[in-house]
């Protein structure tokens, strides 16, 4: 099973068309996935083209594109220095969101109002999907996406969360997150926190098997932690993108070694349970440093 953890309901080119999810599902199959994650509007695109959507037409929009399709799983991108964001998770709860999306370009993912709204939505036992990385948005923001910039969720108990992109260019710093992140259950008996990595490029193709060889072979299991996503755009799927990038990760994966059943993780899987869709227990491998 293959699915998509990384569509956007738009894009600049394509803002504000009618949603269309049969249309969604029949490009999806067309290349062998059985679903995706829908990222809803977001919070300040609109405002870039001069037009203000309000949270409640960003919902809306984003349920359109998801209602009667039980793989489509609708997340909210939520600004969490928004006055009203505790009510936009609570809305969003209750439309039935299955996560939520997060992009730090105007500030630090520690920001202390940011954190109160990271806690809602972990006591919600809902995923966060955050942007990690450069940051394509014509601003100067790349600061507050670094890797390391998200320890701070060591703290928010009870968080599931994925960091977008591997980080890239920062995947070696992604990793040592990750690392950081495992190692804790060391030092704190109660922490109960994981984090995931989308490998959504990202990453340009000629670094693509360097990345995917970091990922499998450092000796952080990563196996369960991995997830598969595209950065197409639901209104118009770019179905010839996709099944290169699948081709591309597959081809890598044969030459390392990498089994099937580890494929079917980290090609849909590792999101399934991430999303609380699947049973939660996996074999936590613990990295220290040496004795």
């Amino acid at each position: 099973m293959i699915i998509d953890g990384h569509v956007h309901v738009d894009s600049l080119r394509n803002s504000g068309n009618q949603a269309d999810p049969k249309k969604l599902m029949n490009a999806l199959n067309q290349c062998g996935l059985a679903g995706a994650v829908i990222l809803s509007q977001h919070p300040t695109l609109h405002e870039m083209n001069g037009v203000c959507t309000s949270a409640a037409d960003r919902l809306n929009n984003l349920t359109s594109w998801t209602q009667d399709q039980e793989t489509l799983y609708p997340f909210f991108f939520i600004n969490p220095l928004d006055e009203d964001a505790p009510e936009q998770v609570k809305n969003a709860l209750k439309a039935g969101v299955d996560g939520f999306k997060v992009i730090c370009n105007t500030h630090y993912p520690g920001d202390s109002r940011a954190m109160k709204i990271y806690q809602l939505i972990a006591d919600a036992h809902k995923p966060i999907l955050f942007h990690s990385g450069i940051l394509w948005d014509g601003r100067v923001s790349a600061h507050f996406n670094r890797p390391a910039e998200f320890e701070c969720l060591l703290d928010i108990k009870g968080l599931r969360f994925i960091l977008a992109h591997v980080s890239w260019p920062w995947v070696d710093e992604c990793i040592a997150v990750y690392g950081k992140f495992a190692n804790t259950h060391a030092h704190r008996a109660d922490f109960d926190v994981e984090m995931f990595i989308d490998i959504t490029p990202g990453t340009p193709a000629i670094y693509r098997e360097e990345v995917l060889t970091k990922l499998m072979r450092v000796d952080y299991d990563l196996s369960d932690h991995v997830i598969f996503g595209t950065d197409s755009h639901a209104y118009d799927y770019n179905t010839r993108w996709t099944s290169e990038w699948i081709d591309r990760d597959t081809e890598i994966y044969k030459r390392l070694g990498i089994s099937k059943d580890i494929q079917d993780r980290l090609f849909g899987l590792n999101l399934l349970r991430c999303l609380g869709k699947r049973p939660q227990s996996i074999k936590r491998t613990i990295p220290y440093s040496g004795e």
